[in-house]
């Protein structure tokens, strides 16, 4: 677990969607599979969402040639509907989300504890694509 003052990573998008639909893109399990990819060549088979202080999410994430995989989750510590999102990752590491609602449009900020293991720059390019694919899925559905 690191304590020590992690490096904080910022990602963000304007999603051309209102926030009610924005939040639920995001929060629930069917669309969720749909869009937590950093690439073509991954996806998302299953997610659970019990979405709520206290609550625990998980998705899986695999590569669709099945030569890896994992599962990615934590447990909520802040739940602001249509406002904020926050959770602790299984390995003690902090993600915030905010949803600034823009009328016609929102504004998805996640800032995230990063890992020791990769460049900081891959952290972020991987979350970015993640986030981009978010708001394409929203946008286009």
């Amino acid at each position: 677990m690191e304590t020590n003052h992690p490096t904080k990573v910022t990602v963000q998008a304007v999603i051309q969607s209102p926030v009610e639909k924005v939040w639920r893109y995001w929060t629930e399990p069917d669309h969720i599979t749909k869009w937590n990819q950093a690439s073509e060549d991954w996806h998302a088979p299953r997610a659970e969402n019990d979405l709520r202080v206290g609550g625990k999410f998980q998705t899986r994430m695999e590569a669709k040639d099945g030569s890896m995989g994992f599962d990615f989750g934590g447990v909520y510590d802040v739940v602001k509907h249509h406002e904020a999102i926050g959770y602790t990752m299984e390995d003690g590491r902090r993600v915030d989300i905010s949803f600034i609602d823009l009328g016609n449009e929102t504004k998805v900020i996640e800032t995230f504890d990063a890992e020791s293991s990769n460049p900081v720059e891959f952290q972020q390019a991987g979350w970015q694509a993640i986030m981009d694919n978010f708001k394409s899925y929203t946008e286009q559905n």
